[in-house]
């Protein structure tokens, strides 16, 4: 059985290209997925249009986004199940805890409040989706995240979605990643950030 690591972090914190230079790191047999599956699965397209402000007033739903967020992962976890059956590895790009923080953080509650118990009882408890091996808290200054949206907005010529263009929004999430991050929620966590060797990492991960 392969070990489900999982990298969180905000909107442009380079979760995408530490995913890389991980798995490169690690080689031999490793799946990779990444969510929201936006092009993969109705749950997360509707999400995005949500985000984009082509769904009404769901976007202002807490609870209504968590619970699509949440439905995307539970559609997914066969596949998880079975890339870790037949693999060393399994690296995913945002998972459950960035369903807790997001949420806890547009409620202004930190990673003790109800929210982030709502989610861990929705997605872990109830829809029984994998629980990570270990997680990987991509730290890096606010103010670099959102520089980096940006950048990736103009290059990729993708408008920010209403998560990522809320700078507010992005230094509460920022917080709570944290606390869950201190208190090893659903796992142990590392923290790391841009100056972190990828194959020192790798090694600790397999270790």
């Amino acid at each position: 059985m392969g070990r489900l690591v999982v990298i969180e972090g905000l909107d442009g914190a380079g979760k995408r290209t530490l995913a890389g230079r991980l798995a490169a790191a690690v080689g031999g047999r490793l799946a990779q997925f990444a969510f929201p599956r936006y092009t993969e699965d109705v749950h997360a397209e509707l999400v995005r249009d949500a985000l984009y402000g082509r769904m009404g007033d769901l976007a202002g739903s807490v609870h209504g986004m968590a619970v699509l967020f949440a439905l995307d992962r539970r559609a997914a976890a066969p596949a998880l199940r079975a890339a870790l059956a037949s693999h060393d590895v399994v690296l995913v790009d945002r998972y459950v805890a960035s369903n807790a923080a997001y949420g806890a953080a547009r409620l202004h509650e930190g990673a003790a409040g109800e929210f982030v118990g709502w989610v861990r009882a929705l997605e872990v408890e109830r829809f029984g989706i994998p629980v990570p091996d270990h997680q990987l808290h991509l730290a890096v200054p606010v103010e670099v995240a959102a520089a980096r949206a940006a950048g990736r907005e103009r290059t990729e010529d993708r408008a920010r979605d209403a998560y990522e263009a809320d700078d507010g929004l992005q230094k509460r999430t920022g917080e709570v990643y944290a606390e869950l991050a201190a208190t090893a929620w659903l796992s142990p966590w590392s923290t790391v950030d841009d100056t972190t060797d990828p194959a020192a990492l790798a090694a600790r991960i397999l270790a």
